[in-house]
């Protein structure tokens, strides 16, 4: 067992290192060098005064929501002996099993890809590359012949997974017992009894407003609805990362919801930013994958059929495609169980030193995949995207890009994001 404070330790070392390699370290740098030529900088006492300077400034906040941000994502700190698959996933039978579903996964990929004679991965000719950039606000419109194609897998294929399932530590004979009728998924997991679960979900409670129910048409906006959406206009205004996410608890107004999850999320569209993903944007248009056409032909079967997502087409190929380039995602797989899959250089089947991982983002789409990013790309249309614009509406001209850009940015970021969570 971890000594609390050793795992205290841990934890803080791992967040400051963390934030080192982060840009926000060099912007708080920079504004530090910054303050010292300020007159209320005093060298007597420096170090407080600086200190005082990022408060001020708002620079602390920042800070404060980016730790906020890193300890949403990583696990809890295990004993320092212990071994990183043990850290991952502590179950034996689970990394088994995991390991066995991921090459199931890569062998349909790769499958697909002899029968159809497709490469995983070629440069488009110059025609193609200036074709689809004319295009690319207007995706949608195009209607490849997508009917070879198939999903890698679809939920159902993963839910059979589940079911067959058990642990090794239990029975598992053939005579019917009462663990046959617990369900579908028979692997005993520790789960929250009721009171936990009153617990954590107090906001549910009879005795607390929830918005989506107390601000029905029976029930006057002055009793509950106006406050709400008062109170969620000054966490915005504070920039509390914390604050914002036990806000929306309470259920998120409509018109604060870009802004609000934006805040939670802890992203904004700074310049280096919007930089990264027009360099990503730059990779689609050059380069085409095989997992382009898995993603185009998921956004048709999936949100273009949808009543509500499917005005957003065009927004899911520019970021789904984007997405698939990015190899920051990687970084996910340092604490998530799962193994990126790789693939090799045409020639070099099983020399590791020619391994790359395909593909670049580690994700293989599936069946509903489009669905992760249409959430987000429903704030587009609301009004705290709308502001949201109009406030870095000078960075977007700074960068050159369009309204429909900077959305575009912000929807990719939140799905990142989100995927890191």
């Amino acid at each position: 067992m971890l000594d609390p404070d050793r795992g205290l330790s841990l934890t803080i070392a791992r967040v400051v290192q963390r934030l080192q390699g982060s840009s926000l370290h060099s912007q708080l740098e920079r504004q530090a060098r910054v303050s010292l030529h300020k007159p209320e900088i005093k060298l007597e006492s420096l170090k407080e005064d600086i200190k005082d300077f990022l408060k001020t400034s708002g620079w602390e906040k920042k800070l404060q929501n980016a730790v906020y941000s890193e300890l949403n994502v990583f696990p809890s700190p295990c004993h320092p002996a212990a071994p990183p698959e043990h850290i991952k996933e502590p179950l034996a039978y689970m990394r088994k099993a995991q390991g066995s579903w991921e090459k199931r996964i890569l062998k349909s990929l790769n499958s697909m890809c002899t029968e159809l004679n497709i490469p995983l991965a070629q440069k488009r000719p110059a025609n193609e590359q200036k074709e689809l950039l004319n295009k690319w606000n207007e995706m949608g419109t195009d209607e490849p012949d997508l009917s070879l194609f198939r999903p890698v897998y679809a939920p159902k294929d993963f839910l059979e997974v589940l079911m067959n399932l058990r642990n090794p530590n239990y029975e598992n004979g053939e005579q019917p017992s009462f663990r046959n009728h617990l369900g579908l998924i028979q692997v005993p997991l520790k789960v929250k009894d009721i009171p936990e679960l009153k617990e954590d979900f107090s906001e549910l409670g009879l005795n607390i407003g929830q918005l989506g129910i107390d601000d029905s048409a029976q029930v006057p906006p002055e009793f509950f609805e106006n406050e709400h959406v008062r109170v969620g206009q000054k966490v915005l205004a504070e920039q509390d990362s914390a604050a914002a996410q036990q806000y929306v608890r309470q259920g998120c107004p409509t018109a604060l919801r870009a802004d609000l999850w934006a805040l939670i999320l802890n992203i904004s569209n700074q310049p280096e930013d919007i930089l990264y993903y027009e360099q990503l944007k730059s990779n689609v248009i050059q380069h085409n994958l095989l997992v382009d056409s898995l993603i185009y032909k998921d956004v048709k079967l999936t949100a273009s059929n949808d009543d509500y997502y499917f005005v957003f087409e065009d927004y899911l190929y520019q970021v789904l495609l984007c997405f698939s380039r990015d190899t920051s995602v990687l970084e996910h797989f340092t604490y998530s169980s799962a193994t990126p899959p790789k693939s090799y250089i045409q020639g070099k089947l099983g020399m590791e030193e020619y391994a790359v991982f395909y593909p670049p983002n580690g994700v293989i789409p599936f069946h509903g995949f489009s669905m992760y990013g249409s959430e987000y790309a429903g704030f587009e249309k609301e009004e705290g995207w709308k502001a949201r614009q109009q406030k870095d509406g000078n960075v977007a001209q700074d960068c050159g890009c369009s309204g429909w850009d900077q959305a575009e940015h912000l929807l990719y970021s939140m799905l990142c994001c989100y995927v890191r969570k």
